[in-house]
Formats: structure tokens, C-alpha cells, sequence
């Protein structure tokens, strides 16, 4: 039966995530680390506030399109890493070895911001003994100011940060478990030999593979049949999920058109993938060596032992990363730690509320309201932005009930029923001039309703783990998800393609810039831009100040020619570069493909 909102808020904590209060966050140190972490949060957001241009669409959904390198590569990977990776990464680290770190090398999970609530709140119940729910509806009011008020100037800054914070702490907490466990020789002999004591309940004996580490978890790439991640999967598969979440997700994206110029973009890029080599290290090697210190706790497998440790009974691997924080560092560093898995749940909200306004703003909004003025899409966008907050409060219940155990997996699972169609898409229009909106609509629809169905028939089955094994049905849920995606890629092409193939083409006049073959070409463009029109009205000192917080003054620029218009999109569209920083930059990725390449080899 269903619990009533009010008194899950209010009710007293349980002891479920298991810990003595004197290793909570309620000492001095930690609590004055946490208060100077969010002043130097505060303090950049005001600082971007002040920097940016708020007050038009270009300038609060791109930054006025005037970013540099650096910031933008820190925020693509503050942006991606979320909370669910330090609890997701660690919790599959922890219960199967190293090959989740695959995601992280070959391309990368995407951010949902209902996942990275919930793991965030994870830590924070662990770590101060909030209610869940009063957890999350805290960190939303703090995320939603900045993100309302700020715009992507604000969001990329306080990403920078973040990242910085993440970074340090994360590499700190790698060091004393490393300290811990005697070593990376030690690690490895002992995470093998990490196996519960407690393995039956009346007379029922567990089977041992749920509980025994899996003879390949210091191997990424696994059995194509019998592995959880094979490496047919992990390495086409996987392609197909990046090529959707890199290229096409409206967070990756929209920080990407920030940068000034095609080299910055490049540069943020390449700054992003060297950061992305790191999570390995700092999260998934850290919830292994949780699984050494804690063994009856991270990997339980008798449900009435999960329960009560960690309030689950499929298992307790989700909160590997979080115990160790809390049992491990000292006071003040633990006050950080706390600070770091706030800095990766509030990047990624901010990314997310901030990308998903722009789209309803711009793709939805507009269309409903053709004649809205700059004002009215600003204020749109921001109550978007609120309805969001009240969505992710709504959806805790439902991803805390889905939830098996293993974070990571589950959002893996989910975007590869989603993400392939549009894959499939983005990859055809680019490079086959033949593709028409036709044979994009419906490859998109049909290919989105076989992922659906797969996913609804997941859901209405239940979540299954080791000892509780999900009833679905081999032919629905037997293949695995990895090489679901290249199914459904596959599906998704030939629909498109089909339906392209028999219906009108579209005219190049209409192409020239937009996809490969017309991507140098100097033609103009036809395409249909609105015209915008400016409210000028006279405004009081009280007026001013209140418009001014809430992003809604334009500082408006002198007013341009036809010609300079003209000059103007055509430096916003043109992607030629300075030969000498487009070989540093092309260098580097080369350097950042052997890194990885590497990386996969030595860890096969």
C-alpha cells in the first residue's frame, strides 16, 4: 500500500542506511566546510550573474555564444558526471568489477535528473540523517535559484567549479581507501575473497554466484554470452548510446554552441574526454575496495539483511561509495566529500533544468504562442524550470521502488530502449542528403514504440536481482540491453531509409550547411527565422532591481545594419579555425584516442 506524502517528510529517520550517529556529518569541521562550499558556490553564481547578459534568449539559453575552452570542458563533464555516478559507478564496481568503467571510456551514461536526485539523497541520508524527501526538496530549492536566475553563464561557471571540487575530493578519498586496503596488489586479492558471511535464510542456501565476486571483474571486456556486459555490446552497442548522448543531448549540445568558435568547441571537448578517463580510479576501484571493508553491508544477499541495512532488500551495493565516505575520512574531509557529491548532483539538475527549458522554450512554447516577445519566453522558460522541480519530487517514489541495487544498470538499461531511434536518426540526416522528415518521423516513432514496449514490459515485471529472478518472458527481456540497442538501431535505419527512399527529397537549397557533403558550402541557406521584437517600457529603481535578479533586463546593443547582421550569422555559423590551434587540438584528441585505447588493452 501506498504511504502518504506528509508523514514520509516529517517521520523520524529510520536506521536503514545503517550508521552510528557519531559518524554523521555534526561536527564543526565538516559543517563549516559544507557552509564555505556553498558561499564559494554563491559567490561564483553571483559573479556569472553579474558577467552575463541575462535578459535575451541568446544570452540565458547560450551565454551569448562567447565561451572559451576551458569552463566549457569542465561543465560537459560536470554536466555528465551526476551523483549517480559516484553512487551508480561505485555500487556496480562493487557488486561486478570494472567493466562498468567501459561506459566511462568507450562513451558515457546519460543524465537523468531523477536518478541523480535520488542517488544524491542516498549520500545525504547516509551522511546527515535527512528525511529523503526533505533531502531532495532542500537541494532543488537551491539548484532551481541559481538555475532561474542565472541562465548558462551562471550554470557553465558554477560547473566549473564543481568540477574542481569534484575532482579534489574524489582523488582524496582514492588515496585513503587505496591506504586502507594495503595497496593495488591487495585490492585485487582481497576484493576476490570479499564474500559475505551471512548467505542463507531458514532453509533456503543461496546460490553462490550471487554472492562470489565474478572470476572476470578485473576484465572489461567479458563473455559475449554469458557476461553482464558482453563485449559485443560494450563496444557496438555502446557506440550507438554515445553517438545519441554526445551529439545529440540538448545539455551536450547546447554547452558546445556557448563556445566562441569551432577550436573551443573541439578544445572543451578533448579537456572533457581526458577528464572522463579518471572515474575508473575514483569511483568504480573506490566501491570495489568498499566491498573489502564492507562485506556483510555492500554485499548482502539475504533480503531481510539488505533491508535493514541499507532499506532495500535486492541489495545494498548503491550505497558502497557513500558508506566509505562516511566510515573513512575524518572530520572536515568528510564535510567535503559531502560537498563533492552536492557539487555533482547540483551541476547535473542545473544542466538539465536549464537544457530542458530551452527546448520547451524554443521547440515547444514558440509554437503555441507565435507572436510571444523576448519577455514572455524568458518568464516561460523559468516556470518550465519550476515545473521540472515538482516533476523530479513526484518521480523519487518510482525510481526508489525500480531501483535493483545497482543504480548505474538501470539508467544503462533504460536509455537503451530510448536512445537508438534518435541515434538512428541524427546519424542518417547527416550523412545521407536522401533523408527526408518522413522517413525521420516515422523511423523515430516506430523505432521509440519497439523500445517502449521492452521498457513497459520490464517495468510491469518487476525488477529482478540475483535471488529474486524477474519473471519476464526470454523473448521480451532475454536479449541484453546492449544488444537491444543495436537492434533497435538497426530497425530504426531501415525504417528510415524506407520511408526516405519512396518519398519526396528534400532540396538542397534547404541543405547547404546542415549536413556532410554541403557542409563548406557558401550558399545561403533558406529557412524561415521570426523576427523579434523589443518592449520598451519605463521602469522604476524597485522594477530594475527585481528584473535584474530574475534575468529579465536586456542590455541592449546598438543597433545593427542589415550588413552587419548578415556578418553576424555568418561568424556564428562559420567553422573554419586557425590552422595552428587546429592541430594542438586535433594532436590532443589523437594523444586522448591512444590514451583510451590503452586503457581498454590493459585492462581486456
Amino acid at each position: 500500500t501506498s504511504k502518504p506524502f506528509l508523514p514520509q517528510l516529517i517521520a523520524p529517520q529510520t536506521p536503514a542506511l545503517g550508521m552510528d550517529s557519531s559518524t554523521k556529518i555534526n561536527n564543526p569541521a565538516d559543517i563549516s566546510v559544507i557552509v564555505i562550499y556553498f558561499l564559494v558556490t554563491l559567490a561564483v553564481g553571483l559573479w556569472a550573474m553579474f558577467l552575463s547578459n541575462r535578459g535575451t534568449v541568446g544570452g540565458f539559453f547560450l551565454a551569448e555564444r562567447n565561451m572559451v575552452w576551458w569552463p566549457i570542458g569542465a561543465s560537459l563533464f560536470a554536466s555528465n558526471i551526476g551523483s549517480g555516478h559516484f553512487v551508480g559507478l561505485a555500487g556496480t564496481g562493487a557488486a561486478a568489477g570494472i567493466a562498468i568503467a567501459g561506459f566511462e571510456w568507450n562513451v558515457s551514461d546519460t543524465d537523468l535528473n531523477k536518478r541523480d536526485m535520488f542517488s544524491g539523497a542516498i549520500f545525504i541520508q547516509m551522511a546527515m540523517g535527512l528525511n529523503l524527501y526533505l533531502a531532495i526538496i532542500t537541494l532543488l530549492g537551491v539548484t532551481g535559484l541559481y538555475t532561474i536566475t542565472g541562465g548558462l553563464a551562471t550554470v557553465i561557471y558554477t560547473d566549473t567549479l564543481q568540477t574542481f571540487i569534484m575532482m579534489v575530493g574524489s582523488l582524496i578519498l582514492t588515496g585513503f581507501a587505496f591506504a586502507k586496503v594495503g595497496g593495488y596488489e591487495a585490492f585485487m586479492e582481497k576484493y576476490m575473497n570479499a564474500i559475505p558471511s551471512n548467505t542463507s535464510y531458514g532453509n533456503i542456501s543461496i546460490d553462490p554466484k550471487c554472492y562470489t565476486p565474478r572470476p572476470d571483474s578485473f576484465h572489461i571486456f567479458r563473455d559475449p554470452i554469458t557476461g553482464d556486459l558482453p563485449w559485443p555490446g560494450l563496444t557496438f552497442g555502446l557506440s550507438i548510446l554515445a553517438l545519441w548522448y554526445w551529439c545529440t543531448d540538448q545539455v551536450i549540445v547546447q554547452r558546445c554552441l556557448a563556445a566562441k568558435n569551432m577550436s573551443h568547441v573541439k578544445a572543451g571537448c578533448v579537456m572533457c574526454g581526458y577528464l572522463k578517463l579518471l572515474p575508473m580510479f575514483v569511483m568504480v576501484m573506490p566501491g570495489m575496495i568498499s566491498r573489502i571493508l564492507y562485506t556483510d553491508v555492500v554485499a548482502c544477499v539475504v533480503p531481510s539483511v539488505c533491508e535493514q541495512s541499507c532499506g532495500t532488500k535486492v541489495g545494498c551495493s548503491n550505497i558502497a561509495y557513500p558508506k566509505m565516505v562516511v566510515d573513512l575520512m575524518p572530520n572536515g574531509l568528510r564535510g567535503l566529500m559531502l560537498s563533492v557529491m552536492l557539487a555533482s548532483l547540483m551541476s547535473s539538475l542545473t544542466s538539465i533544468f536549464n537544457s530542458a527549458s530551452t527546448l520547451f522554450t524554443m521547440d515547444i512554447y514558440t509554437k503555441i504562442r507565435f507572436g510571444a516577445k523576448e519577455r514572455e519566453l524568458m518568464l516561460a522558460g523559468r516556470l518550465f524550470i519550476l515545473a521540472l522541480i515538482g516533476v523530479s519530487i513526484a518521480w523519487i517514489p518510482v525510481v526508489q521502488s525500480a531501483q535493483s541495487g545497482q543504480l548505474f544498470d538501470y539508467i544503462q538499461s533504460i536509455t537503451s530502449y530510448l536512445g537508438p531511434p534518435i541515434a538512428a536518426v541524427f546519424l542518417l540526416g547527416i550523412f545521407c542528403k536522401r533523408v527526408n522528415e518522413e522517413g525521420a518521423f516515422w523511423g523515430l516513432l516506430i523505432g521509440l514504440v519497439v523500445g517502449l514496449a521492452r521498457m513497459i514490459a520490464e517495468f510491469a515485471y518487476g525488477t529482478s536481482s540475483c535471488v529474486n529472478p524477474s519473471n519476464c518472458p526470454k523473448i521480451i527481456c532475454g536479449v541484453h540491453y546492449l544488444y537491444f540497442a543495436i537492434i533497435l538501431f538497426g530497425i530504426s535505419c531501415i525504417i528510415i531509409l524506407g520511408v526516405s527512399l519512396i518519398t519526396k527529397p528534400i532540396p538542397d537549397v534547404h541543405l547547404h550547411g546542415l549536413c556532410w557533403t554541403l557542409r563548406n558550402s557558401k550558399e545561403q541557406r533558406i529557412d524561415l527565422d521570426a523576427d523579434e521584437k523589443q518592449e520598451d517600457e519605463g521602469q522604476g529603481i524597485l522594477k530594475l532591481t527585481y528584473n535584474w535578479f530574475c534575468g529579465f533586463n536586456q542590455k541592449k546593443g546598438p543597433k545593427l545594419s542589415k550588413e552587419e547582421q548578415e556578418e553576424r550569422k555568418k561568424k556564428l555559423t562559420d567553422i573554419t579555425e586557425v590552422p595552428f590551434w587546429r592541430n594542438i587540438v586535433n594532436i590532443n584528441g589523437i594523444i586522448l584516442l591512444a590514451v583510451a585505447v590503452f586503457c581498454h588493452a590493459f585492462f581486456a
